[in-house]
């Protein structure tokens, strides 16, 4: 699906189908009346008939000819002026409805209904990021494909001439993020026979080489010299080498620290000697979706030229259990220098981060985002809506909410007092990598904030927004929208 602005249609749409809010239940915004007033004041008229429901996202069809065959009366709710909510159900309402129509192109005047403290391209991204997603299909490994094309192919937002330039930057934003999610989800919707550390260090390659970036990838023996040993323990147990992946984006001076985004890249999660119940554990493939998002957002932010300097680090290996593997009760010494006593293989995530995060040193980066698929206590907490955040920077946290909630990719800031630190004692190691079956989440940011010395960190653990489950389970490609936002607004700033 693809977008496309113009200025304002002034009643004349040539389009196969016109997605026209309808405000309040009744009232057409100023593009859908002069369409209508070319038509006869037909779309009025439907209105009158009571047949479109007042709740946002509700759609009426209305038959038309000429140049402009159907037009959707979309409802925007039942308020004057709607809200984020309203408006994004709205949307989605109406790109599925179009969706069952036979018109491969489209006009949409929906970012005409009044937003609640939003513009336009607050209201034009929307679209975008909301059309793409409901167009995304991963049909890669399959031999037969969907008959039924994607619909509408493409769709143009009519703007002021005023707002011409604002609007064409903020829908092809919009696209630069839509295509590092589209990214993130292929790489997370890839089994793990496929998408293994090394084929993540190829993509990275190959992305490096489109877009101008420096990459770097070092093997297990270049980690054995760095004195990983918390990353190369987890790694022990599987046929497939480590790799630690790493990129850099130049889009300001020398001089200007760079941001670092870190990312689990545990390709497959079988829990190791700790193994894990067999029932859904082929979601475990989506235990490297922290790597696929900050890829993906490296991507998005070399695709738009952002004026920040940033460094992707992705620790990437796989969890298996054999002869070789990490047991219970193990001591490995990290690169840091400290010791961690491995109570559950399964706490793996941690291990191949803290590694990173001491790594990550060697950049003087200004601020550091690890994320990450980290815990099952985190979905517990927070379920499937909120991303769990962790920070002891009120500043860093505050930005990261704001981005969330600016682009509807929303993270919730939780504990991280130092009373948790107890809890991950160890009377053999420096620290032990659990500590119990209390605030999981928050003790295993503890853990992770030993690491993060030297700079502004954040951990997001996305163990509950990274994918879904059921019988329609695939990657979900977030938080690569939150951290994207949270970029443009540091570049902007």
């Amino acid at each position: 699906m693809q977008f496309s602005t113009r200025t304002s249609v002034n009643g004349r749409a040539r389009a196969g189908c016109a997605l026209l809010p309808v405000v309040a239940g009744k009232d057409l915004t100023a593009g859908g009346k002069a369409i209508d007033a070319t038509h006869g004041g037909r779309l009025a008229k439907a209105l009158r008939t009571g047949d479109l429901p007042a709740k946002a996202g509700s759609t009426l069809l209305v038959q038309l000819d000429g140049a402009l065959p159907r037009v959707l009366l979309v409802s925007m709710g039942e308020a004057r002026e709607g809200g984020d909510k309203s408006f994004g159900e709205a949307v989605r309402g109406a790109l599925k409805a179009a969706g069952q129509l036979a018109a491969d192109d489209a006009i949409s005047l929906l970012h005409e209904a009044p937003v609640a403290a939003r513009d336009t391209a607050w209201k034009l991204r929307a679209q975008v990021l909301t059309g793409r997603e409901l167009a995304y299909r991963f049909e890669v490994l399959k031999t037969k494909r969907e008959s039924q094309p994607v619909r509408p192919r493409r769709v143009v937002l009519p703007v002021e001439a005023a707002e011409s330039g604002v609007a064409a930057r903020a829908v092809a934003q919009a696209g630069a993020i839509a295509d590092g999610v589209q990214m993130t989800r292929d790489l997370g919707n890839l089994p793990g026979n496929y998408c293994t550390p090394t084929y993540l260090a190829d993509t990275a390659k190959k992305m490096a080489r489109e877009f101008g970036l420096e990459a770097k990838v070092l093997d297990a023996r270049q980690m054995q010299a760095l004195k990983m040993g918390a990353l190369l323990s987890v790694a022990r147990g599987s046929v497939q080498p480590p790799k630690l992946i790493v990129l850099r984006y130049q889009g300001a001076g020398a001089r200007q620290a760079p941001i670092a985004l870190v990312g689990k890249g545990i390709t497959f999660d079988s829990g190791g000697i700790s193994l894990k119940p067999g029932l859904e554990m082929d979601e475990m493939k989506f235990d490297m979706c922290g790597a696929a998002s900050v890829l993906g957002t490296m991507r998005a932010v070399a695709a738009m030229k952002l004026k920040i300097n940033l460094v992707v680090v992705v620790p990437s290996a796989e969890n298996m259990p054999g002869g070789r593997a990490s047991k219970p009760g193990d001591i490995v010494a990290s690169m840091s220098g400290q010791t961690v006593e491995i109570l559950n293989t399964d706490a793996e995530g941690r291990l191949i981060l803290c590694d990173a995060l001491t790594y990550v040193q060697r950049f003087k980066p200004s601020t550091v985002i690890d994320v990450a698929t980290l815990t099952g206590a985190c979905v517990i907490a927070l379920g499937h809506h909120h991303s769990g955040l962790f920070s002891p920077d009120d500043a860093l946290a505050a930005e990261l909410q704001e981005a969330g909630r600016e682009i509807g990719d929303t993270c919730w800031r939780m504990p991280l007092d130092d009373e948790y630190q107890e809890q991950l004692k160890s009377p053999f190691a420096d620290m032990a990598n659990i500590g119990g079956r209390p605030a999981g989440s928050i003790t295993a940011a503890c853990f992770l904030s030993r690491f993060a010395k030297g700079y502004d960190w954040a951990h997001l653990d996305i163990a509950g927004t990274a994918w879904k489950s059921g019988a329609n389970k695939g990657a979900s490609g977030r938080p690569v929208p939150l951290l994207t936002r949270f970029l443009l607004a540091r570049a902007q700033g």
